[in-house]
């Protein structure tokens, strides 16, 4: 059975990819802040759950430990929990924001759980990963992290393309930090995935896709034979341009 640790997944995409993995015969575990939450979707989706915060590195150890002590290695990890960014002039969290509204420490907010936390999660995971035949890892990205999908001239590649400075650098980062582990790292199968513009509370539910399109290439990503590529930038249309 396929073991399979996915970040944020008590709702939206995470909630869902977890739900088709389940399908496929995966052993889920739920991870989530809020103990109670991951506990109700865990017992609906007829997954597990740990305790899993990923800006709290203490927190990343023990779901780490806990997943070991339970089934001593891990197949897959989903890096999928994020945020949309700092809250801006209209107290709107991951609206357009303007360059000035642009400061280290709006960034300093954003790269903490969407760079930062998934680099500490798959540093405290990479043990167990290594344990495993085929060890697969995913980080949810989004168009947004396209530096050649930023409308320069023209129009832009990338779905609903928003200005969106610090959630985009973050997943811009997110992306190269996937390329760097996919050379250094090449016994893993390890890509970035854009969902899509997916309606979901993390953008007011105003995307254009529902969270089974979205999901679809997280958990094509997951399931990537031995074989598999890896060092990719993908989504449910195809490779995206860096």
């Amino acid at each position: 059975m396929t073991i399979t640790l996915i970040t944020g997944a008590n709702k939206s995409l995470g909630f869902q990819a977890a739900r088709e993995l389940v399908a496929l015969g995966h052993l889920v575990y739920v991870g989530a802040r809020d103990p109670e939450k991951g506990r109700r979707a865990a017992e609906e989706l007829g997954a597990r759950t740990v305790r899993l915060d990923v800006t709290d590195p203490a927190s990343i150890r023990s779901a780490a430990g806990q997943i070991k002590a339970d089934e001593g290695r891990l197949d897959v990890l989903v890096n999928n929990a994020g945020i949309p960014g700092h809250l801006n002039s209209a107290g709107i969290p991951g609206h357009p924001s303007t360059a000035r509204e642009v400061t280290a420490e709006t960034l300093r907010t954003v790269f903490e759980t969407n760079v930062f936390g998934a680099a500490q999660v798959l540093h405290e995971f990479l043990p167990l990963l290594g344990t495993s035949e085929n060890p697969v890892v995913v980080n949810v990205s989004s168009g947004l992290g396209s530096i050649a999908g930023v409308p320069f001239e023209g129009e832009s590649p990338v779905e609903s393309w928003i200005p969106a400075p610090g959630y985009a650098a973050s997943k811009a980062a997110l992306n190269m930090l996937t390329a760097q582990f996919a050379y250094l790292l090449p016994e893993l199968r390890i890509n970035t995935v854009d969902p899509g513009y997916t309606a979901t509370d993390f953008n007011g539910h105003r995307g254009t896709q529902t969270v089974e399109e979205g999901a679809a290439i997280i958990v094509r990503a997951a399931t990537v034979g031995k074989d598999g590529p890896t060092g990719k930038y993908l989504s449910a249309q195809g490779p995206v341009a860096w």
